[in-house]
């Protein structure tokens, strides 16, 4: 007779406990972008809501700036480092394949007890971790995991590609998740469609910047605009309705909705859709921090709660997307 494995045992429930951000120094307006495009402040503002955004000095590493969003999180939380039993970092612009830059950031928080990996979700990255870290302590393997979502989107994108190098923006969020007595994360709707994994893409790959025919330009992000906005307010508004069905509650009982920051169109498209009453706050991070990808919704969370805009233990609809085309859907209350 074979032994009986001992089973995991965790708490009922999880939740966010704590959130803090960290926005890159440089602030960049669009009439700095503008020229080198043809372009204008004007045409910006049309197509994406942006006004400007954050543009990280050298010394903001995609590391130092997810530290110090990490902080603020652990100190909301009340929780101290030495408790964190997971460090999950979403990131795609983390240029050293290995090791993870978790490994980094915990061990320069001080999570010496942690394990630490790396997600790679693109812009839906947070939200597929606050999925992961939920189940970690309901299923008893972290009993509070640090999330963060760090970018350096300026590295990645090409400075003359007038379809993107408008769009994007840097910094960091984090999230310490962990124990509650009530449900306070709710069942996540999450899938991807390879099919148009070109769509977002990479110009070149690592392997190409070596050997024969090396491109005359580093790799940058490239991205199919019309598409993913046509994708993005149709079958991301079809998942947003998922969670809050999933969740059981209605759009009339949330306190906010913070999707992903792409766009200010793609927001304002889905909120009208999902017939969001005026009473929700809706995140418009991106007006002056720009698309920073895996950060931007820990980011659009932090600043909605410091500003009294969404109360503290009210409920918000969360929702990322972005390369894969991936997504990832939740219902969480507001810590």
């Amino acid at each position: 007779m074979n032994p009986s494995l001992r089973p995991p045992v965790g708490p009922a429930h999880a939740r966010i406990l704590g959130v803090g951000g960290y926005r890159a120094s440089r602030v960049v307006p669009n009439d700095e972008i503008a020229p080198r495009i043809n372009s204008s402040d004007e045409w910006i503002r049309e197509r994406s809501g942006i006004v400007e955004r954050r543009w990280a000095e050298a010394d903001e590493t995609v590391a130092e700036m997810g530290v110090a969003a990490a902080g603020k999180a652990l100190a909301q939380a009340g929780v101290t480092p030495e408790d964190i039993g997971a460090v999950m970092v979403a990131t795609s612009t983390h240029f050293k394949q290995i090791p993870a830059v978790a490994t980094e950031i915990a061990y320069k928080v001080g999570a010496v007890n942690a394990a630490a990996f790396d997600i790679s979700a693109a812009c839906a990255g947070f939200t597929h971790g606050v999925a992961l870290a939920g189940d970690m302590v309901r299923g008893g393997s972290a009993d509070y995991v640090l999330l963060v979502g760090t970018e350096r989107m300026s590295d990645l994108i090409d400075h003359d590609d007038r379809g993107t190098s408008f769009l994007f923006g840097d910094g960091a969020g984090a999230a310490v998740i962990g124990p509650s007595p009530t449900p306070g994360i709710g069942t996540v709707v999450w899938g991807a469609d390879g099919s148009q994994r070109e769509v977002i893409d990479q110009s070149s790959s690592w392997l190409e910047q070596r050997g024969p025919g090396i491109p005359e330009r580093f790799p940058a992000l490239t991205m199919q605009g019309p598409t993913v906005f046509r994708w993005a307010v149709y079958e991301m508004a079809k998942a947003a309705q998922q969670a809050l069905d999933a969740a059981g509650v209605t759009a009339d009982q949330l306190a906010a909705f913070i999707p992903h920051q792409a766009n200010l169109r793609i927001i304002e498209t889905l909120a009208r859709t999902l017939k969001l009453p005026g009473n929700v706050a809706i995140a418009r991070d991106v007006v002056d921090s720009g698309n920073t990808s895996a950060a931007s919704i820990p980011l659009a969370m932090e600043r909605l709660l410091e500003t009294g805009q969404a109360p503290s233990g009210g409920l918000a609809l969360t929702i990322g997307f972005g390369a894969g085309l991936s997504y990832a859907a939740q219902v969480v209350t507001l810590p």
